[in-house]
């Protein structure tokens, strides 16, 4: 069994390596997807109101909460499967809560790019509210991110993958990651350009 959880600023590629895992087959399990159903159980909208919820959560129930709301799933698709990809780490306490639940079956990847490349593919999927229509603009959600433990997790990722290539050779590292998380398939990906 393994756990390969992704963590990276918005618009760093964790949706898209989070698509190449089920693309492989494996399940993904999306930490935002918690934030995502609690914000519409409160009647809230996940476009314009998911940082504000995902902060009352861990005002509310802890820096671990969402992290903690994952594992059930987590657990759940591990009986099927040998490994699930977490999307959306966003805290070094979080990655604690994954690391005490699965140990060395835990494999956390950073996936990075900078903000002017990511400010442009948040544009580009059209997802996400920004500030002209009642949202949070990227520098205001990475400051978010950052003061959630952001930096203190990428730092502790056991690989780090730049994505500021192509869309297939970001899809060919994710799937390099994927199909094997021992060490010896983490230094070849880690190696690979």
């Amino acid at each position: 069994m393994d756990v390969i959880g992704t963590v990276g600023l918005p618009g760093s590629g964790k949706g898209e390596a989070a698509t190449v895992a089920r693309e492989e087959g494996i399940p993904v399990v999306t930490m935002g997807d918690v934030v995502r159903q609690e914000t519409e159980a409160r009647g809230l909208d996940p476009a314009k109101d998911h940082g504000t919820v995902a902060q009352a959560l861990r005002e509310e129930d802890g820096p671990t909460a969402i992290a903690e709301r994952s594992l059930p799933m987590i657990e759940n698709r591990l009986e099927d499967h040998d490994v699930v990809v977490v999307d959306g780490i966003r805290s070094d306490v979080e990655v604690d809560v994954f690391e005490d639940r699965f140990g060395e079956d835990f494999t956390l990847v950073s996936i990075e790019a900078p903000f002017e490349v990511r400010a442009e593919r948040i544009d580009a999927r059209g997802r996400d509210a920004g500030e002209d229509d009642g949202g949070e603009g990227l520098a205001a959600r990475d400051e978010r991110e950052r003061g959630f433990g952001m930096d203190d997790a990428m730092d502790r990722a056991d690989v780090v993958v730049e994505n500021t290539n192509s869309l297939e050779s970001f899809h060919e590292r994710v799937r390099t990651i994927i199909r094997g998380t021992d060490d010896e398939k983490r230094t070849e990906a880690e190696a690979d350009p």
